[in-house]
């Protein structure tokens, strides 16, 4: 399984893809059981998505009559290559739901540069992608760089600069350069801008305490939606054991490798726990959700996992810096992340990462691939919990948010899932050696995402975008 590859679609998980997977799958429970249909996940087709959509502008600055002396030279016919660039980001921008605005007539002229630049100051846009496509443009590039405001933008050089040229926006706030001869990237590129946009308008749903209230996630913005624990328990009631629910437990008790303590009627109470979450999601009109969910005699683990298999925030424990970063994850690389409890191995120098929630879907929400799971019990011998078995060998990215200026940030391997018994811990186990770490015990904070595939340079690109700062783990 490939997992420590990024991916390189450029589908929103619930702008697109999964948006309109949900719609036309279907109402059947039969199609489900006999694998036609993994989920009955069609009950809600009409789920909710943010208003509205991020508008990026795109600019290229080049001589419209190239210089034959100069990069990219007489050898590169810069009309054609301004149009693959430009077809790459229309392709991405319709697969995101971006309104991409393009000037199609390249600048390289002060004057006009300035008069483009007060434009954008007048009706800023949410990002900006400047294609420095000569040698000698590299002065009105600059000249973007430093007088577009606050507007998160991307400098693309396809093969079109020195070192010396390459520094423009180092030091710029919430400014990337993006210098590859892979056109291909500019799909990347849209899908930070895409995502910085998608975190502002995004709203989690809070399900804890006794009373009503909505957080914004400071600059990064995202919405956090609280409602009173009890309305779970409400939800929950009024949640029939219907053909759908039957599906979804039957499912699940099918695909396990194995089941060890859970009854039937614990997997089917568990289903419920599913339909549940996405009702109140429904009704809140929000994406994602995260619980106070510690101790729950029936546990809403096996919800969160189908959850997070789907692309949908689901974070335990209330922890809204974990529900941020399953976001993050989410919308720039199509794949879910783990969170977990830090335990340090000081034996083998590794860190084990546990919790009784773990998605399947590891490679990405449209692969095929699903992590193999045991239907275990939860903390209070009750319920039902997967406890997924990880690949060894595969790369991993550990990140979390910590508050939203901050991100922490590593990699490493999955080298062992922790038997259980002898061990006792938090069903999923997952233990892995942390590059550049030299004591496991050093590693920072908790609740940190296991993310599979080795992701480090993509988040560092868009936390360099999006003005957060970068921690080593």
């Amino acid at each position: 399984m490939p997992c420590n590859k990024p991916r390189d679609a450029t589908r929103c998980p619930y702008a697109v893809g999964r948006r309109n997977f949900l719609m036309t799958m279907g109402a059947s429970a039969l199609a489900v059981e006999t694998g036609l249909l993994e989920f009955a996940s069609s009950l809600f087709a009409a789920e909710t998505r943010p208003a509205g959509r991020p508008v990026v502008k795109v600019v290229f600055i080049r001589p419209e009559k190239p210089f034959i002396v100069s990069w990219p030279g007489g050898n590169c016919d810069t009309n054609a290559q301004q149009a693959l660039f430009t077809k790459t980001l229309r392709d991405a921008a319709e697969e995101l739901d971006v309104q991409l605005e393009v000037r199609d007539q390249p600048m390289m002229e002060k004057g006009e540069v300035a008069a483009y630049v007060d434009a954008l100051k007048q009706s800023p846009p949410d990002g900006l992608i400047v294609g420095a496509m000569c040698l000698s443009g590299w002065d009105p590039v600059n000249q973007i760089v430093n007088d577009r405001g606050d507007v998160p933008s991307i400098i693309y050089s396809h093969v079109s600069g020195f070192t010396a040229h390459l520094q423009c926006g180092r030091n710029a706030p919430r400014t990337f350069m993006g210098a590859t001869q892979d056109v291909g990237w500019l799909s990347f590129a849209l899908r930070m801008l895409s995502a910085i946009w998608q975190m502002k308008n995004t709203r989690i749903l809070v399900v804890a305490g006794a009373g009503s209230n909505e957080q914004t996630f400071g600059q990064v913005g995202t919405t956090f939606h609280w409602i009173p624990k009890a309305r779970f328990q409400e939800e929950f009631a009024k949640v029939r054991t219907s053909k759908e629910v039957r599906a979804i437990a039957k499912y699940y008790r099918r695909n396990a490798k194995k089941i060890v303590e859970p009854s039937d009627s614990d997997v089917l109470e568990a289903a419920k726990n599913y339909v549940a979450c996405r009702r109140l999601m429904e009704a809140e009109q929000c994406q994602g959700i995260a619980i106070d969910c510690l101790g729950w005699e029936n546990p809403v683990c096996v919800a969160f996992s189908r959850l997070l298999d789907e692309g949908i925030v689901a974070a335990c424990e209330c922890d809204l810096d974990a529900a941020a970063s399953m976001l993050l994850t989410h919308l720039l690389f199509e794949r879910p992340g783990f969170i977990q409890d830090p335990s340090p191995n000081t034996i083998n120098n590794t860190l084990i990462g546990a919790h009784c929630t773990s998605p399947t879907r590891l490679e990405g929400f449209d692969k095929p691939y699903r992590a193999p799971f045991l239907l275990r019990n939860y903390h209070t011998r009750t319920g039902v919990s997967p406890q997924v078995l990880w690949p060894i060998g595969e790369d991993v990215t550990i990140m979390k948010f910590e508050g939203p200026d901050r991100i922490i940030l590593g990699t490493g391997r999955v080298v062992s899932n922790i038997a259980q018994p002898p061990s006792g811990c938090c069903r999923t186990a997952v233990e892995i050696s942390l590059d550049g770490v030299e004591d496991s015990r050093d590693a920072k904070g908790f609740h940190q995402l296991f993310i599979c595939g080795d992701l480090e340079r993509q988040f560092k690109a868009y936390c360099k975008l999006a003005g957060i700062n970068v921690v080593h783990v």
